[in-house]
């Protein structure tokens, strides 16, 4: 078979041939190296690969290795539920496209032929995992921008109404006008981060990576025409995406501009396949100050957000999110000084049969 159960072969470890008709996915594993050594249909489906390729791989090859169990963690749950010690925990894993996936894994003893081996139960939470922590982040994030901006508004309100008052009416009025921008702000970011919840990928369409991230810059380039975005195509790449990608690239590249700190500021970007992992990507140099550690902790899956550490506003929760609703990944690195790196990765796909 190409994929799911082995063939019989008394000598390999396998897995019944009624496992195929079972809506969860399920694999064999050797206790000692961790490796798959027979899977059902529905795993090679999740994982991406057939029950051959599975057998050859290490673990590595389907670790994210970003959050959650590293290969070495699985491989001692994998050991440990072979010594009579049950184990259920979140993995992400890494598909042949490169598109990241959360599964829960059950791992439980297994004999066959005399000899020990793990059977996996892995079920895929990426939508559940996801969508149950936006929507509570989206709530946090509201709640306390909301409450701040208001009162903001209603003690400038309160000096303009005050005979007493000593602060200017410009300056009142400049505050709240201030305060209802970020508002504003903060409700078309909270608009877009619900879209990604929402989308359909079925409406995705395949473009030429290059493109569509010149669509985009050319849009922040008419409203920042000072600034200097020079793009860069290394390798010519093709993606899945829809408006989630737009939203992301935007708020990298506006916000590049917009922190600089400079009337001509540079933004460059760069285009090409990752040389890790093979998956598209784009990275985006800024020369503005390093984001602050606060900001970054808060994009953390496994960091609790509270009121206090959402940072600024939305725009990196926004790039996190649709990013992730296209299977792929954010990465942000500042340097020491000044500048930002932001990586965003995106799982690789075949140029369309009409491409040139």
């Amino acid at each position: 078979m190409s994929k799911g159960c082995s063939p019989v072969d008394s000598s390999t470890p396998q897995l019944p041939s009624a496992f195929n008709d079972l809506r969860s996915a399920v694999a064999l594993h050797d206790p000692n190296t961790g490796r798959i050594v027979d899977a059902n249909e529905r795993a090679t489906e999740l994982y991406g690969y057939p029950t051959a390729e599975l057998q050859e791989l290490k673990l590595n090859a389907l670790s994210a290795n970003t959050y959650g169990e590293s290969r070495y963690g699985v491989v001692r749950r994998i050991r440990s539920a072979a010594n009579g010690s049950p184990q259920t925990f979140e993995w992400r894993i890494k598909r042949k496209t490169g598109q990241l996936r959360w599964v829960e894994m059950t791992l439980t003893a297994h004999p066959q032929n005399d000899q020990q081996y793990v059977l996996a139960e892995v079920s895929d939470i990426t939508d559940h995992k996801h969508n149950d922590r936006r929507i509570s982040l989206l709530q946090r994030v509201f709640r306390h921008n909301l409450r701040n901006e208001i009162s903001v508004i209603a003690g400038f309100a309160d000096e303009l109404t005050d005979p007493a008052a000593t602060t200017p009416a410009a300056t009142c009025a400049d505050k709240i006008s201030t305060a209802a921008r970020t508002l504003s702000r903060v409700t078309e970011s909270m608009k877009q981060i619900e879209a990604t919840i929402t989308s359909d990928a079925a409406a995705r369409t395949r473009r030429s990576v290059g493109a569509a991230v010149r669509d985009v810059t050319a849009e922040v380039q008419a409203a920042y025409p000072a600034a200097n975005i020079d793009v860069t195509e290394t390798t010519p790449l093709w993606v899945d995406i829809n408006e989630s990608f737009d939203h992301a690239l935007r708020h990298a590249v506006e916000n590049a501009v917009a922190h600089a700190g400079c009337e001509a500021p540079t933004v460059t970007v760069e285009i090409d396949a990752s040389p890790n992992t093979g998956r598209v990507e784009i990275r985006i140099d800024d020369e503005g100050p390093p984001i602050p550690p606060m900001e970054l902790d808060a994009l953390d899956d496994h960091q609790e957000t509270t009121p206090t550490r959402h940072g600024s506003g939305c725009g990196l929760f926004v790039m996190k999110w649709c990013l992730e609703s296209l299977g792929g990944e954010l990465r942000i690195e500042p340097a020491n000084e000044s500048g930002n790196s932001v990586y965003f990765y995106l799982p690789p796909k075949s140029p369309p049969d009409d491409a040139d």
